[in-house]
């Protein structure tokens, strides 16, 4: 039999959908919020000579300045105030998370709840100032002479590098308060969403060139067909491995507290089969492809040499790469999936409350228990992100594509889709719930005064 909820679930249509006044505000200002950040990406950064950057960009596109572009939303190739993005956040973020599982004082201040929460959110913002600061005056520097290209910037100097750090540093913290507001007051993870808009906004521009690739005949048309197959069931693939999940029963003996009985309930425990996220391909993207940046910078390539020889082997749609990006994604994947969930934390605070797994004993076994179904679904979850990494880069390097929706970019469209239309729909049941709720007091309003004399 249905839950109450998945029956509200089944019943939601437009109707209700346009009694939802609230959710409605929520979806116009997140609207609002991206249009606002779409705009910021066109609004040029002072003293930058485009046609010099435009050459710079076209030859470090495959590097990691390409992938931060891709997260920038096409803003760090225009040299715009929102030239960094997010990525100064993500990164405090990720770190701040990696220091409550290994550093003591951030484990308890971990699990102080949501005061201890802000405080973390609170060192956060203050190292992705640190990191938009760092990372503004390196691109500063490095727009000045890159590679041998000459230089982007019209007026080089000391001026010229303060006011890019201001200018990308107010740039990104506008961004991080943009994303903390879409959180508060509209749908979705405001940081989330950011990076979908940048990400969502270029693909109009990939479908375009590779149409244009078919027309000049360089791409046969029934290809161009294959590959539209092959894009909606990549997709297909990718919303069941996301929503796929592994329920573990968990239950509640009964207890009895004065005169009434609480408990004897029964419940799950989702665990997903990617718990790591997009994080994997992320770490292991930048890894690989920072040495390729570096070396693109200098003249290894002119030299020649076996240094020469090992930048040629790991640049994109290589084995060597691509067999180093495959060993990194699996080990970031158990890593990363070690770091957001404890199996030991999880069994003590089960145990507290009194749950139980049917046949496990609580405590040490329910974690080892817990371990056991985890590292096996991290198994699977980070074969599944392999293949989706790989498949992009194997059709590039089979056939020239500028595949802009890597597997990165990918993973990030789905996941935040499916819980953008999760949250939407939590809302229009709490909404419908709502008015239940008001049907069945107004209902039984009068009947409180049934048979009374005035």
């Amino acid at each position: 039999m249905a839950s109450p909820a998945e029956t509200l679930a089944a019943s939601l249509n437009m109707s209700t959908f346009s009694k939802a006044t609230e959710l409605k505000k929520r979806i116009w200002f997140t609207l609002l919020a991206l249009i606002v950040y779409r705009l910021g990406t066109y609004i040029p950064v002072p003293g930058i000579d485009p046609v010099a950057l435009s050459q710079i960009f076209s030859q470090h596109a495959g590097g990691i300045l390409g992938m931060f572009d891709m997260f920038a939303g096409g803003a760090l190739m225009r040299m715009t105030v929102f030239a960094l993005g997010v990525m100064p956040y993500i990164t405090a973020s990720i770190i701040v998370q990696l220091l409550s599982a290994i550093v003591p004082a951030f484990e308890a201040m971990k699990k102080e709840g949501q005061a201890g929460q802000l405080r973390m959110n609170q060192y956060s913002r203050y190292l992705t100032v640190m990191f938009a600061v760092v990372q503004s005056y390196a691109l500063a520097v490095g727009l000045e002479t890159m590679g041998g290209v000459g230089s982007a910037v019209i007026d080089p100097g000391f001026f010229f590098r303060i006011s890019t750090v201001i200018t990308l540093t107010g740039g990104t913290v506008f961004l991080m308060w943009l994303g903390e507001q879409i959180t508060a007051r509209g749908i979705g993870n405001g940081v989330s969403m950011i990076i979908y808009a940048g990400i969502v906004a270029n693909l109009p521009h990939a479908m375009a060139t590779t149409l244009e690739l078919g027309r000049t005949a360089a791409l046969s048309t029934v290809f161009i067909l294959f590959l539209l197959v092959l894009i909606v069931a990549v997709l297909a693939i990718c919303v069941f491995f996301e929503r796929a999940q592994r329920r573990i029963l968990v239950n509640y003996p009964k207890r009895q507290v004065g005169n009434r009985v609480y408990g004897g309930e029964s419940s799950h425990m989702p665990l997903r089969l990617n718990t790591s996220g997009v994080i994997p391909p992320i770490f292991a993207s930048s890894l690989l492809l920072f040495p390729l940046t570096l070396a693109s910078f200098t003249d290894v390539q002119q030299k020649g040499g076996w240094l020469a020889d090992l930048v040629a082997a790991m640049s994109h749609g290589q084995p060597l790469f691509m067999i180093l990006y495959a060993l990194l994604i699996i080990f970031f994947a158990f890593f990363y999936t070690a770091v957001v969930f404890n199996p030991s934390d999880t069994a003590e605070n089960l145990r507290k409350y009194g749950g139980f797994v049917p046949g496990i004993r609580p405590g040490k076994n329910t974690a080892d228990y817990f371990d056991y179904v985890l590292t096996r679904l991290t198994v699977l979850g980070a074969l599944y992100l392999v293949a989706i990494c790989l498949l992009p880069e194997i059709l590039m390097s089979a056939k020239n594509l500028p595949f802009y929706l890597g597997g990165t970019s990918l993973l990030i469209v789905v996941s935040v889709t499916i819980d953008t239309i999760s949250r939407i729909q939590s809302h229009l049941i709490a909404h419908q719930y709502e008015g239940l709720i008001k049907k069945s007091r107004a209902g039984a309003a009068p009947a409180r005064f049934k048979g009374r004399k005035r």
